[in-house]
């Protein structure tokens, strides 16, 4: 798993590409981990990368929306493939994390919504 962090205006774009399952979801919960630290706590990930997230993953993304809401911010998903999102569904996330169908619109979404 490869992992790019960029900021858009004051918006935090973490990119990942590959899978996110037991073996890589602790890397990835120290990246975001450490955005969350640096006070950045407007964040979204790109999953247009991930074709598949294991529940140490859906673990990862979960913790992370908790960690970033309580600090007043919120944690958004990016480009999210068929088969990620399946796995969302299944778990119900899809009705706890904003989903939005690439980068741009989901980072226009924090200027025109409460974070």
């Amino acid at each position: 798993m490869e992992i790019e962090i960029r900021v858009i205006d004051d918006v935090t774009v973490v990119e990942i590409t590959g899978s996110v399952d037991s073996l890589t979801a602790e890397q990835l919960l120290s990246a975001l981990n450490i955005q969350i630290a640096q006070d950045r706590v407007r964040l979204i990930a790109d999953l247009s990368g991930v074709e598949y997230t294991s529940s140490a993953g859906l673990r990862t993304l979960l913790g992370t929306l908790k960690d970033t809401r309580r600090r007043g911010g919120d944690f958004r998903l990016a480009s999210v493939q068929p088969r990620v999102l399946r796995a969302l569904e299944l778990s119900g996330f899809t009705s706890i994390v904003t989903l939005f169908p690439d980068v741009d619109a989901a980072v226009a979404s924090f200027t025109t919504r409460t974070a």
